[in-house]
């Protein structure tokens, strides 16, 4: 089941895609993809509708971050082993966890600003957990009843400010526009193996990332209980899970964005995003 949330900024509307691709209308059934509608109970109920007894969405309508409600937008560095390579940073030998400012978010198609006197924005395509019930120490044994499902994500990151200007990682990755996440939610039942998926990002057409899941060096069930003993995970939290090679950063020599560029990203069974890059304007 392909879950979504359709409309302008800040008026979203939840839905669901049918198998012919049309988007279906939910705001009678559930009056935001967020809480009890993302829970295990919450997603079985929404199995049982007839898409095709829904309201059908007409046109092309901008598509918004899959979820909302979110309280933590939580993301794992260096969690593929070819990428860390790449950087020159050894294997962790723990989850790096850092926050995403939630004003990050956006939807998976919106433009992207490169922030005022950035030089060196960079793409990272990203598989994204979503929870559906609210995890707090939960075993690893337990973590998957604890997710609602997965999305594509764009880390967007500013490597000068992120590497360069002491501290956290986080103030290289909480501007505007850095999160894209979608277009969809796609259910849990349907990524049997979220370890096995291939993913991509392309940038004005070149080929930058081909990777796949299966060199993440944590995987799923693990990055839900180890984050869960530091932050209580509620429904529609993210946890991003790091990025294979092929960033700007590990280019020789670097490569990063500036306005006017087109991001291409996606992943297997999970959709894609496509992302034009603006200038930043007062």
């Amino acid at each position: 089941m392909k879950l979504l949330r359709y409309g302008h900024t800040g008026h979203e509307r939840p839905g669901m895609l049918d198998a012919d691709g049309i988007i279906r209308d939910l705001s009678s059934v559930i009056p935001d993809l967020s809480g009890a509608a993302l829970s295990a109970a919450g997603i079985a109920k929404l199995k049982t509708l007839d898409p095709t007894s829904l309201p059908k969405v007409e046109g092309r309508p901008r598509l918004g971050p899959p979820v909302a409600g979110m309280k933590n937008f939580v993301c794992i560095g260096l969690n593929y082993a070819d990428h860390a390579a790449e950087t020159g940073s050894p294997i962790p030998k723990e989850p790096i966890v850092f926050l995403k400012s939630l004003g990050a978010l956006c939807g998976p198609d919106d433009d992207v600003t490169i922030p005022k006197d950035s030089v060196k924005t960079d793409w990272e395509v990203e598989l994204a957990i979503i929870i559906g019930d609210t995890a707090r120490c939960v075993s690893e044994d337990a973590a998957m009843s604890h997710v609602a499902g997965y999305a594509v994500c764009n880390d967007v990151s500013e490597r000068e400010w992120q590497i360069e200007r002491g501290g956290t990682w986080d103030k290289g990755k909480g501007c505007d526009s850095f999160g894209p996440l979608g277009p969809w939610l796609v259910t849990a039942d349907e990524i049997p193996d979220p370890q096995d998926l291939a993913m991509f990002c392309d940038v004005d057409g070149m080929r930058m990332q081909d990777g796949s899941t299966r060199t993440m060096i944590f995987g799923v069930k693990k990055l839900v209980s180890y984050v869960s003993h530091f932050i209580t995970l509620h429904p529609g939290d993210v946890i991003s899970t790091g990025t294979p090679p092929g960033v700007g950063l590990g280019k020789k020599p670097p490569v990063f964005l500036r306005a006017g560029q087109v991001m291409h990203l996606g992943i297997a069974g999970l959709g894609e995003q496509t992302q034009n890059t603006v200038a930043y304007s007062e």
